[in-house]
């Protein structure tokens, strides 16, 4: 084949590809699906925990809430200042704190520690799917590494939908406990349209969200701190029916996992919560783990349109563990 028709191939490649990953620069990397925006994955070294910020729907609605990244956004509580995008920290580790550990908040415990990227070993652009891997450590303010991290995330391209398949070891690299706390672990914090309760001292946006779980038991009242193979939380953005569902994955430690999901937003698993979960202080989730006994998590994503039931979560789910 001719060598200029080659080259014509070759850069054309990428531009055909419809999930796009890219670095612009060492603060982040960038998701563009079917030439849209879909989320940057920040791993700087300002940063206390890397983080996807934001998240959009197909349609291009931001889901996730804005602050503290984004603090001109009308009707958005600025409460929690470590409720960035999606992240995955735990509140006690070691007696460390991963989980509240920006720099503008006390320290709690022994204090705070960091998720620093070692390195991004791959990312990889796709016509179906695109995919990024990074190895990241948690450090304690001593410099020292509990654990070291590798991270893959997939990203699919749909009309519909946006999906993301996050593989997660946390490898220790010496004797690491997780102490039993409710704050932690997988996590993300939804725009504020899609919260359950209306803040007294907020009036806009209206908010519409409704939590469900695989059992079919809604509100925080009967999702927060009970386990499920997998909650959605839906609502309607600018007159939009949107929803998130996270699901959690069959092979993971302690499944079906508790889930620390909040009316004002906030939707996140946690195997280690154990007596704020069951209001039973005698109660203990702590786990304690040594090098060469590491610990794997599998989670998948889903942004769909309607809600829990027009979005087909539960079908999705059984075809997802049916996969593994």
């Amino acid at each position: 084949m001719d060598s200029k028709v080659l080259l014509v191939i070759a850069l054309t490649l990428p531009l055909c590809a419809q999930v796009k990953i890219s670095q612009p620069g060492k603060e982040k990397i960038s998701v563009e699906i079917d030439g849209k925006p879909f989320t940057d994955f920040y791993i700087g070294a300002e940063s206390a925990k890397p983080y996807l910020h934001p998240l959009r729907a197909a349609d291009g609605k931001v889901v996730t809430r804005g602050f503290p990244m984004v603090t001109d956004i009308p009707g958005e509580a600025h409460d929690h200042p470590h409720h960035r995008g999606l992240w995955f920290t735990h509140g006690d580790v070691n007696g460390y704190d991963f989980w509240a550990n920006e720099e503008s908040q006390t320290s709690t415990g022994k204090g705070k520690g960091r998720v620093v990227v070692e390195r991004v070993d791959k990312f990889a652009t796709g016509k179906k799917s695109g995919t990024v891997s990074a190895s990241f450590a948690w450090k304690i303010p001593s410099g020292e590494t509990l654990l070291l991290e590798s991270r893959k995330m997939t990203f699919y391209s749909d009309p519909q939908l946006r999906t993301i398949d996050f593989d997660i070891t946390l490898s220790p690299q010496q004797e690491v406990r997780f102490g039993d706390t409710k704050e932690g672990m997988f996590a993300m914090r939804l725009a504020a349209a899609l919260e359950e309760e209306q803040p007294k001292d907020i009036a806009e946006p209206k908010r519409t969200g409704k939590m469900v779980n695989a059992q079919n038991k809604s509100s925080e009242k009967n999702v927060w701190g009970k386990r499920s193979e997998w909650v959605d939380y839906s609502g309607k953005i600018d007159g939009a029916a949107v929803g998130v569902a996270v699901f959690d994955h069959p092979s993971n430690p302690r499944y079906p996992t508790y889930w620390h999901a909040r009316a004002y937003g906030l939707l996140a698993t946690n195997i280690f919560g154990l007596h704020d979960f069951e209001r039973d202080p005698s109660r203990d989730a702590s786990l304690t783990i040594r090098p060469g006994q590491p610990l794997r998590f599998r989670y998948r994503v889903i942004i769909h349109p309607g809600d829990v039931n027009s979005g087909g979560i539960r079908d999705a789910y059984e075809s997802w563990i049916a996969m593994r």
